[in-house]
């Protein structure tokens, strides 16, 4: 396990009701409905939730990439990011797929990218290991 050293930021929130309550944050800039995936109701779940942090985050760590090689990042970047929540034989599961989208990069260069991108953003740093991630170039 790695220890902080500083600690950058503490996003700090409070969730009542499950995936069938509400979720606030300390600051008041959140505040999330949930509704179950694929029940009526117009709150978002946490699956779509964890997917869009994670693909923040990446695109964090991509632009992290960039920096460290010093090349322009490119102002398009994206990431399409799926998170399915599954059952098996042991439980609950995640299991995610990540589509980079690097345009005006080379191939090569682009998967570089997006491989040192997945090494360095926290939240790949904590799945890896734990759920089955697909990294894709688009």
């Amino acid at each position: 396990m790695n220890n902080i050293v500083q600690t950058l930021y503490t996003g700090h929130t409070l969730t009542t009701g499950g995936r069938e309550g509400e979720g606030r944050s300390s600051d008041g800039r959140l505040h999330v409905k949930l509704t179950p995936p694929g029940a009526p109701g117009s709150g978002s779940n946490p699956e779509q939730l964890f997917a869009i942090a994670w693909s923040a985050s990446f695109i964090g760590a991509l632009r992290h990439a960039c920096n460290a090689r010093k090349i322009g990042f490119p102002v398009n970047t994206s990431v399409d990011a799926q998170v399915d929540f599954g059952y098996g034989e042991q439980g609950f599961f995640l299991q995610a797929r990540l589509g980079v989208f690097l345009p005006e990069l080379e191939l090569d260069l682009a998967e570089q990218l997006m491989n040192a991108a997945y090494l360095n953003c926290p939240y790949s740093k904590a799945t890896q290991g734990n759920i089955d991630v697909t990294l894709k170039l688009v």
